[in-house]
């Protein structure tokens, strides 16, 4: 079926030589394409007209069950996530003074670079990489240890190690991974970067105000005239607010280097990609997770312990309609004995309700559905890429109907824009009509990966709250204050019982005991005799 339908929609594939070496843990590819080099078991990545501006990299992946840290809130000790990245698109390395090459010629601290500001990038055409206008579609901040790197002609770089130029030699951290991580290439002192350079003259004359307006660089090819020779590499023992911009191109011109982005949601970054617009477009699908779990479950270790899914990233999003990786899963889980739940925002589920029913006979199977948005125009606008709110709980009453106590997650509750005792009892209401019997509540979390994102979107679309949210989620503050957790929950409460649902607030849900247990074949040790609770909270 796969071989029809790729042919059938005339999709593009970009074939990868197989890299056996890639098979091995923590294997860095130094030969893969930027951003690749650490997808373990790359077969290939698919574009196709159906999910167009979405990549899908194809991975023989080596494990299926990932452990939750015993130390970890969460109330389940293994998750799958058969997909990195969602396709649901809810909505930093460099010295703010590093100078970036605009479109125009001119250039522009990396401080007063805005979204939607054109610059030029890099492509390679035929033989030759070459400069080309490209867009800045995200913005953001972090704070590293920095380190400034001196080129012969006297251009000097202050980056975080984790930043990534373009050498003779291809794409390389500024230093080698830190303790504990795998290896990756890095500069030395034998590399010379690519571009034009910021400390000698040549720069000055391109950026130079006079000459700038009528230069293009557009179609130049990439030529290192500059002795751009690594002479030394400090690290300069602080941590620094640096900053970070993703473009269309992948890369941007940094102080005249070829600069690529530094990639700051979540589990995607350890990939190389960012954790904003790759988290949406490039996805890594584990097309052999059923086969990979089904050994892992037949261990004599395994103490057939719950098993959460969409605790990371959804199962059911819209990639899961063509690769249909669950139905493999759910009976491999059901087989084995071991009880499931499932938490999801899209409506693909109902596919498999009867599957999941049927499971539901041999082992508890538990069903849960994220729905944050009741007003359809910001919810579109917040989550672009997920269902309508009607048709999640249209999936909400199917569930239901097929004999399962649904759980809704009214998470993330946001501060003045679905607070409101309007907006949460609309919201109730609709939740109980769907036949749902339980519903979790909780004010939005802005962990690190995610903040810089929503405050964009927020300064976009809602400039007038952004000095509200920046009192309520302060510097690297992640939640909402107690003080309006209480007022939340005094203001839900009433409301839940009045619409005769349970639930609460997800602070009182109660967490599992963190235990030592039983080691399976991978090596993961698995989490001792804790209870199991019935639903996930979301990360």
């Amino acid at each position: 079926m796969g071989h029809v339908f790729l042919l059938h929609h005339r999709i593009c594939v970009r074939l990868f030589a197989m890299r056996w070496r890639g098979q091995q843990i923590g294997a860095v590819d130094a030969d893969a394409l930027p951003g690749l080099e650490r997808i373990d078991g790359l077969v290939r990545s698919v574009t196709t007209p159906e999910f167009a501006g979405i990549t899908f990299h194809e991975v023989m992946s080596r494990s299926a069950l990932n452990h939750v840290p015993g130390a970890s809130a969460m109330p389940f000790s293994w998750t799958i996530n058969p997909y990195r990245g969602c396709t649901h698109a809810c909505a930093y390395c460099l010295s703010p003074d590093t100078m970036i090459l605009m479109a125009d010629g001119s250039s522009r601290s990396l401080r007063a670079v805005q979204v939607g500001d054109e610059i030029m990038g890099t492509q390679v055409h035929g033989s030759y990489r070459r400069y080309v206008r490209t867009r800045v579609d995200a913005k953001w901040s972090t704070r590293k240890r920095a380190h400034r790197v001196h080129l012969a002609d006297g251009t000097q770089l202050v980056a975080s190690g984790d930043h990534r130029f373009l050498s003779d030699r291809g794409w390389k951290h500024v230093t080698g991974a830190t303790s504990g991580a795998a290896r990756r290439p890095h500069l030395t002192t034998s590399n010379r970067l690519m571009g034009f350079g910021f400390g000698g003259e040549r720069f000055f004359r391109i950026t130079e105000p006079s000459i700038s307006r009528k230069l293009d660089l557009s179609g130049t090819a990439v030529k290192t005239v500059s002795d751009l020779r690594i002479e030394s590499i400090d690290d300069l023992g602080v941590e620094m607010d640096m900053i970070d911009i993703t473009t269309g191109t992948g890369d941007f011109i940094a102080n005249g280097v070829i600069s690529h982005n530094c990639f700051a949601r979540g589990t995607h970054e350890y990939l190389d990609f960012d954790a904003g617009r790759d988290f949406d477009s490039q996805i890594v699908v584990k097309i052999n997770v059923a086969d990979v779990l089904r050994r892992e479950l037949a261990s004599a270790t395994w103490q057939r312990e719950h098993v959460a899914l969409g605790t990371n990233t959804d199962p059911y999003q819209r990639a899961e309609g063509r690769y249909r990786l669950m139905p493999d899963i759910i009976e491999t889980l059901a087989a084995s004995g071991t009880p499931l739940s499932v938490l999801t925002k899209g409506t693909l589920i109902r596919r498999d309700l009867p599957l999941l029913r049927q499971a539901a006979e041999n082992v508890p199977v538990d069903l849960s559905f994220s729905i944050a948005v009741f007003d359809e125009a910001l919810q579109q606008s917040l989550e672009p890429g997920t269902p309508t709110t009607t048709a999640r709980l249209e999936a909400v009453r199917a569930a239901s109907d097929a004999g399962f106590a649904v759980t809704v997650f009214l998470m993330p509750v946001l501060p003045h824009l679905t607070d409101s005792v309007a907006a949460i009892d609309d919201a109730l209401a609709r939740i109980a009509a769907a036949g749902a019997r339980r519903v979790i509540y909780g004010a939005l979390h802005l962990r690190p990966g995610v903040k810089p994102w929503f405050l964009q979107w927020l300064e976009r679309e809602h400039p007038e709250l952004v000095s509200s949210y920046r009192g309520l989620y302060p510097g690297q503050t992640s939640y909402a204050p107690k003080g309006y957790r209480v007022w939340l929950a005094k203001r839900v409460r009433p409301l839940l019982r009045a619409h005769r649902l349970d639930g609460g607030d997800e602070d009182e849900q109660p967490m599992r005991a963190a235990a030592p247990g039983p080691v399976l074949a991978t090596g993961r040790r698995g989490a001792g005799a804790a209870p199991r609770f019935a639903d996930p909270t979301l990360f």
